[in-house]
């Protein structure tokens, strides 16, 4: 199982938001490429990069830093924030994103991201679905659709989708665990898709349930900068991995 840190960005800070409110926020002094590098070292693979900025302004607003986590790392990261139009996917891509996390356009506009899919590899372009209950959250979680996680996923099959990051947005930041749950039931559901668990990490007993459960990635975030998770337990687990 893949263990996947976290970082969000506003202003080209690491922060944490608290269920996706951006008036619940806390800065954390850790410089992003210092964090990177740290992962780095404790034999991390993957990094989660989310552009909060560019979530609100519809447009990447923190490439800079990703230019900068490209060239310090050999971390394979996943960027999404602001990915609107072809032109943020490709600027992204050519930043320094292996993979590309795309929300709001799954919903919004279902060609161009089918298109995406078919035209930049599945393998580069994941969805990002942020759900409050089963149903998906969009622009930067300000904006409830109708549409259901189940659905969403169903569009896209046809095209190719193979990647997922689901964020329970209930328990993002919250520390109380994960809504295991709900990943079993989209494992189960769409064994095609590589489903990651986002939202509730809280312990290295959360991420060994995971495992247990059969799940393939997890993205851990607060748990880390709140000392509940150290970089030395990410560097044992991956080592006994």
């Amino acid at each position: 199982m893949e263990l996947i840190p976290a970082i969000d960005l506003i202003d080209g800070r690491c922060v944490r938001l608290t269920q996706g409110d951006y008036d619940i926020k806390k800065v954390y002094e850790q410089n992003p490429v210092d964090m990177a590098k740290m992962y780095a070292d404790c034999g991390v693979r993957r990094l989660h990069v989310v552009d909060l900025d560019g979530a609100k302004a519809k447009e990447p607003c923190n490439l800079r830093v990703l230019e900068q986590l490209a060239a310090s790392t050999g971390l394979d990261i996943e960027w999404g924030g602001g990915i609107k139009s072809t032109d943020a996917l490709r600027a992204a891509l050519n930043a320094g994103a292996n993979r590309v996390i795309c929300g709001s356009v799954a919903v919004d506009n279902r060609e161009l991201f089918a298109d995406w899919l078919q035209n930049y590899g599945a393998e580069h372009v994941i969805l990002g679905a942020d759900v409050r209950g089963r149903n998906v959250a969009t622009h930067g979680w300000l904006k409830e659709s109708q549409v259901s996680i189940d659905e969403i996923i169903g569009w896209f099959l046809p095209f190719g989708l193979k990647q997922l990051i689901c964020t329970d947005i209930s328990k993002d930041g919250m520390l109380q665990g994960p809504n295991f749950q709900l990943y079993v039931e989209l494992k189960d559901n769409f064994p095609a898709v590589d489903t990651t668990l986002s939202g509730g990490i809280s312990s290295m007993d959360d991420i060994r349930k995971a495992h247990e459960l059969g799940l393939h990635s997890v993205i851990i975030g607060k748990a880390i900068y709140e000392g509940r998770i150290t970089l030395k337990d990410l560097e044992l687990w991956l080592q006994n991995e």
